[in-house]
């Protein structure tokens, strides 16, 4: 058995052939895909976080409208740049959304990748500490994040306050319970994998990551979640962790699905760099008739690593064709490889 969700971008462009065409439609479309997937038995609904880009950015007003929407279904980002964050109004924001959804927060954090603009997380009013990268400022972040979650107070009160105060330093509201162990980490690297796992935070790990030995992808995703795993086992946690990987996945059922993305599925790994002195690897992307799928995926070692499996979905075609994909992905194929 596996946690089966979608990954979404949340592009939009004003093209004829996009149904996601303005902010707005990306937008609502979101929530109906994330109502949709609870409904065909999806266990997640995750979003991308880039800035000054047509994709979703402010993820918070739209998974507490998710959150209010469904039941069931685990909400989350892959992932937020921390970079561009306030620690502390982040805390509120997700303690906030964490409690609309009662307790179905699972946040994806990372230091940051290349974005849109040049230093983007400057025109957000920061700057990394005198001898840091903006990396270093991204992982401070994240750990004071981390920090501010656990709920102690901290903050002196005012001895004459607005309001009443509780006994004691003062902890940042609204707190829930519970969310910090629901924090993961967006690790590109094997080491920042094992600090994740050193922080307690669960890993994701997406489609691409740092060549580290010139394997296949899916090997040095899979041995990436084994160092993951024995981190954690070394530091001496006493929950289990979780890993997740994103996949580029279609069955072709229809024609449709054929003219879409029928040349897909017919590709390799790929190399390019995302950082002008680091080498990235590029996982392939899945698209075949369903047992010609199964074969294939049934040999990739990360997925089999893996207890969650993000769908990264083309949100630009609309929520009745995602949901399309999905369903050919939960009928067709998870059970034969017993995800389902």
């Amino acid at each position: 058995m596996k946690k089966i969700g979608f990954l979404s971008f949340g592009h939009w462009a004003n093209h004829p052939s996009y149904q996601a065409r303005t902010a707005s439609d990306t937008l609502l479309q979101s929530i109906d895909l994330a109502v949709a997937a609870e409904e065909i038995g999806l266990d997640g609904a995750y979003f991308r976080v880039h800035h000054f880009a047509r994709q979703l950015a402010s993820p918070f007003p739209l998974l507490s409208a998710i959150g209010a929407k469904t039941s069931k279904i685990e909400i989350g980002t892959g992932v937020i740049d921390m970079r561009y964050e306030n620690p502390l109004y982040m805390v509120e924001d997700a303690g906030a959304a964490d409690l609309i959804s009662e307790g179905r927060l699972q946040l994806g954090i990372s230091r940051g990748s290349p974005e849109q603009v040049i230093d983007g997380w400057r025109y957000f009013g920061y700057e990394p500490e005198s001898g840091d990268t903006d990396a270093d400022m991204g992982r401070k972040k994240a750990l004071e994040f981390l920090k501010r979650l656990d709920g102690v107070g901290f903050a002196q009160p005012n001895p004459q306050p607005m309001f009443p105060n509780p006994p004691g330093l003062l902890r940042l509201e609204p707190h829930s319970e519970g969310l910090r162990e629901r924090i993961w980490w967006g690790a590109a690297s094997n080491a920042t994998a094992v600090w994740a796992a050193e922080q307690g935070m669960h890993l994701q790990s997406s489609t691409l990551k740092y060549d580290e030995n010139g394997k296949p992808f899916h090997i040095q995703q899979a041995e990436q979640i084994r160092m993951y795993k024995e981190a954690w086992k070394n530091a001496g946690h006493q929950r289990e962790p979780r890993v997740s990987v994103s996949r580029s996945i279609f069955a072709l059922v229809n024609d449709q699905d054929r003219y879409y993305f029928g040349q897909q599925g017919r590709g390799d790994d790929s190399f390019g760099y995302i950082e002008s002195d680091k080498r990235a690897i590029f996982g392939k992307s899945y698209a075949d008739e369903p047992d010609k799928l199964i074969e294939e995926l049934a040999k990739d070692d990360a997925i089999k690593e893996a207890d969650t499996l993000l769908l990264t979905i083309p949100n630009t075609l609309g929520v009745d064709y995602n949901v399309h994909v999905m369903s050919a992905i939960m009928e067709h194929v998870a059970p034969a490889l017993g995800w389902r």
